[in-house]
């Protein structure tokens, strides 16, 4: 059995302090990511490693990006939903500064209201996507050419039946760290 991320009677609990998020920041900045259970004592911190990698991960680290999503991003979230369903993380990995968690919160809050509204079923992901390509339409001629996807008509009949333009290579690579983008 595992042994619990840290003593709960030593650490703090609760909202953190700017200067906790000024010693995480320096410490990561300075070690770059490693250990996250001994990360806090190394970083004068009194939380657990747990509450240190959520903390950068989804507040503190330099590349997130904040404020609203855009149309663009919320497009691609309905598209790349209808494909791989709730792949959170998978999903983010296509919008750049976006967390797993907080674009699973845009769709739950506002993007499944707003299929609602225009009378698609979010959940049901593939109602959003337009019928796969068949060997007796794709001899047609081009005037069915591939129309942009759009959310407001997948759910009447689709006249073009392409798939939505999505690139679907996901690699796994190691994390960025700070000192290595310093070197290039």
């Amino acid at each position: 059995m595992r042994k619990p991320c840290c003593e709960k009677k030593d650490t703090n609990k609760g909202a953190w302090s700017k200067l906790e998020d000024q010693k995480l920041t320096d410490y990561i900045l300075k070690h770059g990511e490693g250990c996250w259970r001994s990360l806090p004592q190394a970083a004068g911190l009194l939380r657990c490693g747990k509450s240190c990698r959520l903390r950068w991960v989804n507040y503190l680290r330099p590349d997130l990006k904040r404020g609203n999503f855009g149309e663009d991003e919320e497009d691609l979230i309905i598209k790349l939903h209808a494909l791989l369903g709730n792949r959170w993380s998978l999903i983010a990995g296509r919008l750049p500064g976006r967390t797993d968690n907080e674009v699973k919160n845009h769709w739950n809050i506002h993007l499944k209201k707003k299929l609602l509204m225009m009378g698609i079923d979010p959940n049901n992901p593939r109602s959003l996507l337009p019928p796969t390509l068949t060997k007796s339409n794709a001899s047609d001629d081009s005037s069915s050419a591939c129309q942009p996807f759009n959310p407001a008509t997948a759910s009447e009949t689709i006249s073009s039946t392409c798939l939505p333009d999505i690139n679907l290579d996901l690699t796994i690579a190691p994390p960025l760290s700070h000192q290595n983008l310093a070197l290039n």
